[in-house]
């Protein structure tokens, strides 16, 4: 990306992020409810926590949702590759999928803390377990519409198993991956926050429930607006991820 690209996306991240500043002190003036502050004390009250215990929770939700991420693409990718390419494995194993993929998986929750505790064990099992379903059906139906005749070719050629999964399935499936990996960030952040309004004394989730249950809308406020931080940096690292793998979807002046 050129320095003249960059501004503009500089320029238009600011316009963005000041009309919704805008329409979210508009909404505070008409309604006029303590339940929605304006965003200019909600600012500051984020300011001010954020150097004290919010960003602590920041730090741990961030830290959450980031693991979850990782452990569920390691898990996921390979496996998907994996059945995309072997039809014989995968119309036995996606009757499976199809039954567990649409269970409420926020109902394992219980059973998570009672076998893997309070702490962060439960929380970032249960967003592998939801974020992990959707990046494997995604990756597989990206491995499966691969051109059969490029594969045919790479074998003529000599290749592996090994080299036709490396040099072929995976650059192929990349960018259906990284799309997959968007969509599974906001899942995330929404299972994480849930996780954390039960039996936690941790993170962005419980950080919101506190204030809400003291009626500290400000607090709530910052909180929200933290939540929404660390969403954007994820979505940004993301996008950063994919410009510097996927290099042939930019182009350059």
């Amino acid at each position: 990306m050129t320095a003249k690209n960059t501004r503009v996306t500089y320029y238009e991240t600011i316009i963005s992020v000041f009309c919704l500043l805008l329409l979210w002190q508009l909404f505070s003036w008409a309604l006029k409810i303590p339940a929605l502050p304006g965003p200019i004390i909600s600012l500051q009250t984020f300011y001010a926590e954020i150097q004290g215990t919010l960003f602590y929770h920041f730090q741990i939700s961030t830290y959450r949702v980031l693991l979850s991420l990782f452990i569920s693409l390691a898990l996921a990718v390979p496996l998907g590759m994996f059945l995309g390419r072997e039809g014989k494995f995968d119309r036995f194993i996606s009757p499976l999928v199809y039954l567990i993929y649409p269970i409420p998986k926020i109902v394992f929750l219980p059973v998570l803390m009672a076998l893997l505790g309070l702490k962060d064990l439960s929380k970032i099992a249960l967003i592998v377990l939801v974020v992990f379903f959707q990046i494997l059906v995604t990756t597989r139906d990206a491995a499966r519409g691969i051109n059969n005749e490029v594969i045919h070719s790479v074998i003529s050629l000599g290749a592996s198993k090994g080299d036709l999964y490396r040099h072929v399935v995976l650059p192929a499936v990349i960018p259906e991956v990284l799309t997959s990996l968007r969509i599974a960030s906001g899942t995330a952040i929404a299972v994480l926050f849930f996780s954390e309004t039960v039996a936690s004394q941790e993170g962005l989730g419980y950080y919101l429930l506190d204030a809400w249950s003291r009626a500290a809308y400000p607090e709530m406020f910052a909180g929200i607006i933290a939540m929404g931080m660390m969403g954007y940096i994820i979505y940004k690292g993301i996008d950063l991820l994919e410009k510097r793998i996927c290099q042939w979807k930019y182009k350059t002046d």
